[in-house]
């Protein structure tokens, strides 16, 4: 039998074998980990992981760094990274986002609430959030740590950044306290400890903190506010109304609301109003609208009492004919709460007054309500007369809107 004949092995691939271009291309797929990672395969993946143009990509999507930026500062794209991860690398996973949310928020602050531009405080370093912690004796969370890294929180002013709520007798505006004034605000005392305060108000002395240990029933790193058990007699008894799982969580679905237009600007100011975008009624050529929002510094669980505030726009369309302008006369509310029980109220005008809807006239007015369970529901209608023919009356429909009060804890304290 004759032997087979003799088949030649194809040679190794070998990355010297390459062409510059497909491998510079490949390399351009991957992360920053594994660019630098190919830099101790071999000298020549070392010298194509070092080509400036790859790290471009990982200076925008991690650092936020522009063309503009980059000319600036006047350095290659990979030096740019190398510098920028040496000084703020172990907040790569929060920078990028929380980094645009500051950005977004000071380009809409600038335009609808310029004063608050100048109450906002440059960032802080390092050694200055080392420092707290070792103050406290409680490591502060990454995602806590960067943010005040691109701006160390704002001066104790009115307006507050976090947000205001104003009613007839009460008015609340809360500041993004900086890092030295939150470490003196620092709780040990049963019911808080271990709590670090992220804002406060100057009017009512309320705050937003954030437990920076799991102690006395809550999570680590979650947000609330905190009110005072008024059938407990032991005073550190508290409940807390849950506003956050995190910082980063916090801070950017705040933001959020803020540059989408989810809470109204009111005399430049945030008004945490939320609206719920369904909660719209049209009779006619009037549209009435709310917004709601839970005031926590005015409720307790012990006793139940939960309080809550609702802003109404009511407002006659601009192509509605001049004899459609009218005035309100009374109103009328059926509210229910989570039981079913069922309250109806009826009253002359609304606040105090008695206004008149011509075509494109707009009409807002705030007022509160309180619940003995967590949650309801208010709805009913306005009777307006016409100017025009002064014998003629009809009613405007006031949408159904709910108000839930936040998920709360009591304190094991």
């Amino acid at each position: 039998m004759a032997a087979p004949p003799d088949t030649e092995q194809p040679a190794a691939l070998s990355l010297e074998l390459l062409p510059t271009d497909p491998l510079l291309l490949i390399l351009s797929f991957l992360d920053y980990r594994d660019l630098v990672s190919c830099c101790y395969l071999n000298r020549r993946l070392n010298q194509l992981s070092s080509h400036d143009p790859l790290w471009k990509r990982h200076c925008k999507k991690y650092w936020l760094i522009s063309e503009e930026e980059k000319s600036r500062q006047n350095q290659g794209w990979k030096a740019i990274f190398i510098s920028t991860y040496a000084d703020l690398g172990r907040y790569i996973q929060y920078y990028a986002t929380l980094k645009k949310a500051w950005d977004d928020l000071e380009k809409y602050l600038g335009q609808w609430c310029p004063r608050m531009i100048g109450s906002l405080k440059e960032s802080v370093k390092e050694e200055d959030l080392d420092a707290v912690e070792a103050q406290i004796h409680c490591k502060l969370p990454d995602d806590y740590r960067c943010s005040f890294r691109i701006h160390n929180g704002q001066k104790l002013v009115v307006p507050g950044l976090m947000g205001s709520m104003a009613l007839s007798n009460h008015y609340r505006s809360e500041d993004l306290l900086d890092i030295d004034t939150a470490a003196g605000g620092f709780q040990q005392r049963p019911g808080l400890k271990q709590c670090l305060p992220l804002t406060f108000c100057i009017h009512t002395g309320l705050s937003q903190y954030m437990a920076l240990e799991s102690v006395e029933g809550r999570n680590k790193y979650e947000i609330f506010y905190q009110c005072p058990d008024q059938m407990a007699r032991n005073p550190s008894a508290i409940v807390m109304f849950i506003t956050g799982t995190s910082y980063f969580e916090w801070f950017t679905s705040y933001v959020n609301k803020v540059v989408t237009g989810g809470y109204p600007i009111i005399r430049d100011q945030i008004f945490r109003y939320v609206h719920d975008k369904d909660c719209v009624a049209t009779t006619g050529d009037i549209t009435v609208s709310v917004s709601t929002s839970f005031l926590p510094e005015l409720s307790s669980v012990h006793p139940p009492h939960y309080f809550f505030t609702y802003r109404i726009r009511i407002e006659m369309s601009k192509d509605a004919l001049p004899e459609k302008a009218c005035q309100l006369d009374s109103r009328y509310w059926r509210i229910t709460n989570a039981k079913g029980d069922v309250e109806e109220v009826q009253g002359p005008g609304v606040v105090g007054e008695f206004p008149i809807i011509s075509p494109g006239r707009v009409y807002e007015y705030t007022s509160c309500t309180t619940f003995s369970t967590t949650s309801g529901y208010m709805e009913g209608y306005y009777t307006f007369h016409c100017l025009y023919y002064k014998d003629r009356f009809f009613n405007v429909t006031i949408p159904r809107f709910h108000m839930v009060c936040p998920t709360f804890k009591v304190s094991t304290a």
